[in-house]
């Protein structure tokens, strides 16, 4: 059985029975994914598909109104302590340091909470070496006004880090960057990724970013979402800038867009 399975998933917003049916939008149907454990891989699609929400499905966040969602062979039911989420916005603290920011979600989260006092030495050693893997060796003790946005965003993917996931959710969080900042973050993703090796699921627009970062890209159509087309990176890792030139990068890419605009049209 597949790490993480979708299955056959109906997803209705604003949801009312009138004279025995149900209405409200209908926002994602008859979804079904498979992800093995310890993959990296993408949803794209046009705005307003459900990518989002497919992430809220598998945090448990939100609940399927039909069909199932399994992680771990264990039905979804609520939300999971196994996940760390990044979003376009890194949302730090800013009375806090960045190391403070990293720290935060062992200061709340059972059961880390209760023996964060007696694990200070091995948390801070913990927030070092993440911010070490995302090039922020010496900036622990700064506030988040005294880094650029992509240094916050680098923050960020620790902070969602920070309590060994097996699960990280990544919600179009390199979205408000420049292009060379967001090119910098890939790398960056990249490493984090390498030695962490928990199962990644990220939602972009940018349809290089999913071929660079992936080993599967999910392509979605417009809404009532659901998955159109499925493709497969066949790009060794580690990946360098330099790829992204390669004919069959720019073909991937291309056959991607296509599938979206065919998704837009149906």
């Amino acid at each position: 059985m597949s790490f993480i399975a979708i299955s056959g998933v109906d997803l209705i917003y604003g949801n009312q029975r009138e004279g025995g049916n149900e209405r409200g939008t209908l926002a994602l149907a008859d979804v079904s994914l498979a992800i093995e454990r310890g993959a990296f891989v993408s949803i794209v699609g046009p705005s307003g598909c459900g990518k989002s929400t497919l992430l809220k499905l598998v945090a448990g966040l939100v609940a399927a109104s039909r069909g199932e969602v399994r992680v771990a062979g264990a039905v979804v039911t609520r939300p999971l302590k196994i996940v760390g989420m990044a979003f376009q916005n890194a949302s730090l603290l800013p009375w806090r340091s960045i190391a403070e920011n990293v720290l935060l979600p062992l200061e709340i989260v059972e059961p880390y909470r209760s023996r964060f006092k007696q694990d200070r030495a091995k948390n801070r050693a913990r927030v070092e070496e993440l911010l070490g893997m995302v090039g922020l060796s010496g900036f622990a003790a700064l506030l988040p006004w005294q880094l650029s946005g992509g240094m916050q965003q680098r923050a960020q993917l620790c902070r969602a880090l920070i309590h060994e996931p097996e699960i990280l959710l990544l919600d179009e969080p390199f979205a408000a960057l420049d292009t060379f900042t967001r090119e910098e973050l890939w790398g960056a993703l990249q490493t984090l990724y390498r030695n962490r090796r928990c199962t990644v699921i990220l939602v972009t627009h940018e349809l290089r970013e999913a071929v660079y970062l992936s080993d599967t890209v999910h392509v979605m159509s417009a809404r009532p979402g659901k998955v159109i087309a499925t493709k497969a990176v066949d790009i060794a890792r580690p990946r360098a800038l330099d790829c992204t030139f390669r004919p069959d990068f720019v073909a991937l890419v291309q056959e991607l867009r296509h599938h979206i605009g065919m998704g837009k049209a149906s």
